[in-house]
């Protein structure tokens, strides 16, 4: 609760929160851009649908590779100095990617745009355990998890029109230059706490009421626990199946979604283009909606933290498993709506997982913890693309994908349910 009720608290977190957000929004642009660009690509290249598949997984391979170590280097150098360096080369794999001339510089470029986008997700994870209050974490992830699926409701529509009437590497270039402004607002906006002039002691004072665990005036120097010691932890084998499972199927649908409308269900690529914006908007609201404002409303009327945020974590995988209604659809309108129910679902789940390493890590190791997670949902952001074309190259189907998900969903679920326990500090006496 804020510690001054008579006078409004500045809003400079928020400022922060919006920023974070914008940031997923951009460089996902750059990651659905090549499943639009999926039937140019296979004119201009030759390709098939297994190297599709393994195109849309070149960038999850170093993306996944630097999980661990950039949990540690976001500890040591901080978000904004290790921010700086990821945009700008998230911003040279797209220009990379629109001057290819062989399906080897694609790969090149795919595979820079794993590193230059490795640190998004653990460095924000660590900023909004940063500059906001507890019982505002929901809301905040939601901002920038939220920004994942918009991307993909706005991003398809919008790159599909463009490739359709410049081409696919104008897209790939477009996106390029707007990830280079986003690098100017950037630096010239972020700041941690401890250095932002613009954040008030009133709203220093709010963010720090109800975290019990940190203050804002630490430094980052205290030492991360080893890695061996975070991995054996349930609450952390938790997080990895259970945030793996989710991102299995959002790179099944994030690269396969408009191949799976055109070869499934024999859409023409405009209406495909279309069709895709309509689950990710939905799970957009559901993002903002349940995982964000709900989770934080009902944890500032006095609901126990903990409860709110397993049982939105478990009911929202739960929703995932619908997954399995689309594997073998009656029409093209059950088949949007169990992907929309199974997509909007995860959604509500995800900004409570994104929040659970400040939740459960000593300030520290908030950003190890991240990278950890994150390492796991990037072996299935690998996984779910390349076993997609495998099957949809075989058998032109995608019953046994879908099945494979429904499988893995039932698995974080349980994980969930068994492993996770109360959200609380691991260590609390170093947290």
């Amino acid at each position: 609760m804020p510690l001054d009720s008579l006078q409004p608290v500045p809003r400079r977190r928020w400022r922060i929160g919006w920023l974070l957000g914008l940031g997923v929004l951009v460089n996902y642009f750059d990651r659905v851009n090549l499943s639009v660009s999926q039937a140019a690509l296979f004119t201009a290249f030759g390709i098939s649908s297994i190297t599709f598949g393994y195109l849309s997984s070149a960038y999850n391979f170093t993306y996944a590779l630097c999980q661990l170590p950039i949990g540690i280097v976001l500890d040591k150098f901080g978000i904004r100095r290790v921010g700086r360096v990821s945009i700008f080369l998230w911003s040279l794999a797209s220009f990379a990617a629109s001057i290819s001339t062989s399906i080897t510089a694609l790969f090149g470029a795919r595979f820079l745009l794993g590193i230059g986008e490795s640190p998004t997700f653990p460095a924000n994870a660590k900023a909004v355990g940063r500059w906001f209050p507890k019982h505002e974490r929901s809301f905040a992830t939601a901002l920038f998890d939220s920004a994942a699926k918009f991307s993909s409701a706005i991003g398809v529509p919008i790159l599909g029109f463009l490739l359709l009437r410049i081409g696919w590497r104008w897209s790939f270039a477009a996106t390029g230059l707007i990830s280079l402004l986003f690098l100017v607002l950037f630096n010239a906006i972020y700041r941690d706490p401890h250095d932002d002039r613009e954040l008030t002691p009133q709203e220093r004072a709010y963010i720090e009421s109800s975290a019990t665990a940190h203050t804002l005036s630490e430094s980052d120097q205290a030492t991360p626990l080893p890695l061996w010691t975070l991995l054996r932890q349930p609450k952390v084998i938790a997080m990895v199946l259970g945030m793996g499972s989710y991102n299995w199927v959002f790179y099944l649908l994030l690269t396969w979604l408009p191949g799976y409308l055109s070869i499934q269900l024999h859409m023409d690529l405009t209406h495909a283009f279309l069709y895709t914006g309509f689950p990710w908007l939905v799970a957009t609201v559901s993002d903002l909606l349940v995982g964000g404002l709900l989770a934080d409303y009902l944890i500032q009327r006095g609901w126990n933290p903990s409860r709110v945020r397993r049982a939105i974590l478990i009911g929202g995988m739960a929703c995932g498993v619908g997954i399995l209604g689309a594997a073998h659809p009656t029409s093209h309108i059950s088949a949007l709506l169990w992907i929309t129910l199974s997509i909007s679902g995860l959604s509500a789940a995800s900004p409570i997982g994104w929040s659970v390493p400040s939740l459960i890590a000593p300030r520290s190791s908030v950003g190890s913890v991240g990278g950890i997670i994150n390492f796991s949902n990037q072996v299935s952001g690998i996984a779910a693309p390349i076993i997609t074309g495998y099957f949809v190259q075989r058998l032109h189907s995608f019953a046994w994908p879908f099945a494979l998900a429904g499988i893995y969903l039932a698995i974080g679920v349980a994980a969930y349910a068994f492993l996770l326990g109360r959200i609380e500090p691991m260590f609390p006496e170093t947290a």
